[in-house]
């Protein structure tokens, strides 16, 4: 990681950015799962809830980010091209491995041991970041615009003949353990080296799944170079709206046949929250561009300055939280959890307002970056 300063940047973007860090961290960070509102649950498996946006739309903000970035590979040499996008690649990944063997220790009969390798998790959020920008950034450099859209395509229909056609034999091609992702992650990885979070190794961003992600992060790019040229105009913002009115069409249409599936990441799935990602955005360029109402922008764009390191301060120290015990069988965020928010506000409430805190700890982290300038760049 490198330090930066601020440089000239788009305030929808930044917003956009910060939004979904902000809830990012609000969902996966609830003081109970047992109490917690079921917008701010994921689908138990087919269907759609809020969210099920949230990471979906972390990718469209890279792609969007990439955009004006990868303006800059202009001027360099191929090979420094090259370099910088597999070393943000691969460090993004090692980040996202790394946190999740974090933190590297647990006790065991009083004592504390290492985390064996042999146990931690291959695959994960950044992890599926950093590989869908690698591959999105190289096709992308290399590739016409034309070539592009054919391999979004064919990374859509691709997915959806692989599930359809090599599933478990005997088993729902759509179902947790019958898919064809299930099959080659437990070839490619093991059952130790996936996610057990559904109380199986089950990975829900695992290496098939990975590739209709990738869409995501292209149409993120797309999106940002459309509004580079006319998207800060009334008839680019239509054109905006009718995209992605037309591909939540689209999307609803193929869940028919292909269900919309957070943890599968189908392809409808995909349709989905680009489209949902294009209205989006629209309306905070309208409200921002064009009506320069930006009252409580600053709040969100403490977030969208340095996405990836208050995302990533977000998991580790959740993670110390819960390896830190505080007696009677409890780690110290459920102790915090119990003792203040639940004896105040007993239920959903209570697990909301602990998240929230938790989420204002973190813009703590991220104001104090902003004040002092730094930006953190992978």
């Amino acid at each position: 990681m490198t330090q930066n300063t601020a440089s000239s940047r788009s305030l929808a973007l930044d917003i956009f950015r910060g939004m979904t860090v902000c809830f990012m961290i609000i969902v996966n960070t609830p003081g109970s799962e047992t109490f917690t509102y079921s917008p701010l649950r994921h689908a138990a498996w087919h269907g759609f809830t809020p969210t099920d946006l949230v990471f979906p739309s972390f990718l469209f903000a890279v792609g969007n980010a990439m955009s004006f970035a990868m303006k800059k590979f202009e001027t360099m040499s191929q090979a420094a091209v090259l370099g910088k996008i597999f070393k943000r690649t691969l460090i993004i990944f090692l980040l996202g491995f790394l946190m999740y063997w974090f933190p590297f220790v647990h006790q065991e009969n009083g004592h504390w041991v290492g985390n064996s390798f042999s146990y931690t998790r291959v695959f994960g959020v950044l992890q599926r970041i950093g590989l869908c920008y690698g591959i999105a950034a190289l096709l992308i450099y290399y590739t016409s615009p034309r070539t592009v859209y054919t391999a979004v395509w064919i990374l859509l229909i691709g997915y959806w003949a692989a599930l359809l056609f090599f599933p478990v034999p005997g088993a729902d091609p759509y179902s947790m353990t019958g898919n064809a992702g299930y099959r080659i992650d437990k070839w490619l990885l093991g059952e130790n080296h996936m996610y057990h979070g559904e109380g199986l190794a089950f990975d829900p961003e695992g290496a098939l799944s990975t590739l209709p992600a990738i869409v995501n992060v292209i149409a993120g790019y797309y999106t940002g170079v459309f509004i580079s040229r006319k998207g800060k105009t009334y008839e680019g913002l239509t054109q905006l709206l009718l995209w992605g009115a037309a591909l939540i069409a689209v999307a609803c249409a193929w869940n028919l046949v292909f269900p919309i599936n957070k943890k599968l990441w189908t392809s409808s799935f995909v349709l989905l929250t680009v489209g949902l990602d294009l209205i989006i955005l629209s309306f905070l360029i309208y409200f921002v561009e064009f009506r320069q109402q930006t009252r409580g922008a600053s709040f969100f764009t403490v977030f969208g300055k340095n996405p990836l390191f208050v995302y990533l301060v977000s998991e580790l120290l959740i993670v110390v939280l819960f390896t830190i015990p505080a007696g009677n069988g409890e780690n110290s965020a459920e102790w915090i959890n119990r003792t203040v928010f639940q004896a105040v506000f007993p239920g959903p409430f209570g697990s909301l307002l602990f998240a929230l805190v938790y989420m204002m700890v973190c813009w703590t982290v991220g104001k104090i970056l902003d004040m002092k300038k730094i930006y953190i760049r992978v």
